[in-house]
């Protein structure tokens, strides 16, 4: 405001110079400067100013010397250092603002040069005016205009408030409900109270909040399905945004990858996983923009490290991702398959060992029966023992078939029957009984004594003769047969099996220990597969001593496990020996010579047999 305020004033101040300038006349003001000045007896007779007027006007010859001042004739100094004057004498208009030595006051001033005959700077013409600051000039206006602006607001206010007690009940009904879209405010149609500039709003805005009532309902409806549903699935599921920020992930997937109670919306899924192969699923299928189906494979961090310093293999889980792009982001679906994938490796397994162990039987068979059928014409002394050579080979392999098959059919028949309580079974004494922990133990080692004799290896048994349950009594013996007999069958010649049964509050342990050649630990977690290998040049030669394994009597073991309830677990160190146990739940043992008769009607029969594994 100051600079337009003094430039305005300026710019008047330099059309008054013209005009002065003009009224005072070029001859005249040329004449002046010509002579050098006013005479004295023209000092009366100046030009048509003087100082009562409002414009002070000033003649200064080229050296800077005032010729003339219409305001005063005393302590005039040299203005050649003067801006205005400086300009003017340059041949141009010049204009300047600041106090007056003179005068004492502040004013602006505009300068004109003056030209003689050949154009030629002679002099120069400058107005001046007093001028007061901007501030100065408004201040005596700013009390009224501040009160006027004080008495205009209060007037304006309480305008404001009489308009607004008309309109407070409508705008408190609108403001209801619109901040409640919950409840309805009572007494819809009673609208007869608002403003009618309201009437329509407020249908409007409680036609809104009933459908915004709706579509919570729904959307809330909606929202609960989907958790329930998400916290029921046995499957991983994540969802995230373009840049892989996760949205939500369900409790299968917080359990799978160990996120617990962290905010997952605060997490990428390369942070919640640490898998870089999730990631790169995720952005292909949003790449491609369809769904994609992989299978990945995760590894868990060791279990521990056993006696001897050796390490257990690392755990390894199959999964298949399903990854399915949306807009503007990635939904990924974890469906673990580690059972199915161990399923078919056993089933592949399963079919390879039984062709391999029935393979070199049957090729024996054929092999000597088309000898003997060569041989059949001549019967002399040497052919005769030969003959009977190769008949007992043949016997020998028809054994082995014979004992596959028949360990075949006791595992199928183990895993085809229902061993629930008192059902009947097609298996030899397939019903639970009360039985005579201590007799079970006899008759399988009475069973495997003969092999046992044979290889002069002590069996020594540790049992209480008092401990009673409720088992299948033949499966029992099963069991401790198989693990008795491959004791045996890998132990060195000499050598001691231990049989040892304990019992507590929870758990009946048949324990079965030998000093044989051991198995190394990277095997004992597949032990009790089925046709499962070691090592088959070591597994052939225990073999070759004795009548010859199945690779199916540890399968049958752990069956007999399961179907008890219970476990079959396995210890062993390389060329140490080995620790097998059967470890059948305890609830129905008990120690008296006389008790196994009472009625035991109040067990559950009902119960459903465990899912037999293979």
């Amino acid at each position: 405001m100051n600079h337009l305020y003094y430039e305005i004033n300026m710019t008047g101040l330099g059309n008054t110079a013209s005009a002065l300038m003009k009224t005072a006349g070029k001859d005249r003001l040329t004449e002046i400067f010509t002579a050098g000045g006013l005479s004295s007896s023209e000092q009366t007779v100046p030009l048509p100013f003087n100082a009562d007027d409002a414009y002070r006007v000033t003649l200064i010859d080229v050296s800077g010397h005032v010729l003339w001042d219409s305001y005063t004739a005393d302590n005039l100094v040299n203005h050649i250092d003067r801006e205005e004057i400086i300009a003017a004498l340059e041949g141009r208009e010049g204009s300047s603002r600041r106090e007056s030595i003179s005068t004492g006051m502040r004013r602006i001033y505009y300068a004109l040069p003056v030209f003689g005959s050949y154009n030629n700077v002679i002099g120069v013409f400058r107005v001046s005016m007093p001028i007061p600051e901007f501030g100065s000039r408004v201040s005596p206006v700013i009390l009224p205009f501040v009160i006027f602006v004080f008495i205009f607001i209060i007037a304006a206010f309480l305008a404001i408030i009489m308009h607004s007690r008309s309109l407070a009940s409508s705008l408190g009904r609108l403001v209801s409900i619109a901040q409640s879209s919950s409840q309805l405010l009572p007494g819809t149609n009673n609208i007869d109270h608002t403003a009618p500039e309201f009437r329509s709003l407020e249908k409007a805005l409680r036609a809104m909040a009933e459908e915004l009532n709706l579509r919570f309902e729904q959307a809330k409806s909606e929202s609960s399905r989907l958790e329930a549903i998400l916290n029921g699935m046995s499957e991983a599921v994540f969802a995230m945004d373009q840049n892989l920020k996760l949205h939500l992930a369900n409790p299968k997937a917080k359990e799978l990858f160990n996120i617990g109670s962290r905010d997952v919306t605060l997490l990428s899924l390369l942070e919640a996983t640490h898998s870089t192969e999730l990631a790169e699923n995720a952005k292909k299928a949003m790449s491609c923009g369809s769904p994609l189906e992989t299978e990945l494979t995760f590894h868990t961090d060791l279990k521990g490290v056993q006696a001897g310093g050796s390490q257990e293999p690392r755990q390894v889980r199959y999964f298949q991702v399903y990854a399915s792009p949306l807009p503007g982001g990635v939904v990924l679906v974890l469906q673990e398959i580690t059972r199915l994938v161990k399923l078919e490796r056993v089933r592949k397994d399963f079919v390879a060992n039984v062709s391999h162990e029935l393979r070199t039987p049957i090729q024996l068979v054929k092999g000597f029966s088309e000898t003997l059928l060569d041989a059949a014409n001549d019967l002399s002394g040497g052919n005769k023992d030969q003959i009977i050579h190769f008949t007992e080979i043949i016997i020998k392999n028809a054994g082995i078939m014979e004992n596959l098959t028949n360990d075949l059919l006791i595992l199928a028949d183990i895993e085809n029957s229902n061993w629930a309580d008192d059902s009947s079974s097609v298996f030899s004494g397939g019903r639970m009984e009360d039985q005579n922990i201590a007799f079970l133990v006899s008759e399988a080692v009475s069973s495997v004594q003969m092999q046992a004799k044979n290889k002069q290896i002590e069996l020594i048994v540790n049992c209480p003769d008092d401990l009673y349950a409720r088992l299948y009594g033949s499966l029992i013996i099963q069991a401790l047969i198989n693990l008795i007999d491959n004791g045996i069958k890998y132990s060195k010649a000499g050598s001691k099996i231990q049989v040892d049964v304990s019992a507590d509050d929870k758990e009946i342990i048949f324990e079965v220990r030998d000093r044989g050649i051991g198995i190394p630990p990277e095997h004992l977690e597949r032990i009790f597969e089925r046709f499962y290998r070691v090592d088959r040049a070591r597994s052939r030669a225990a073999k070759d001593e004795t009548a010859g394994g199945t690779g199916l009597g540890l399968s049958i073991v752990r069956h007999i496990a399961l179907i008890h309830k219970g476990r079959a677990e396995a210890e062993s160190r390389t060329g140490e020996g080995s620790i097998f146990r059967v470890i059948v739940p305890s609830h129905n043992s008990y120690n008296n010579h006389n008790s196994h008769n009472t009625d035991h009607s109040s067990t559950d029969h009902n119960q459903e047999s465990p899912a037999v594994l293979p």
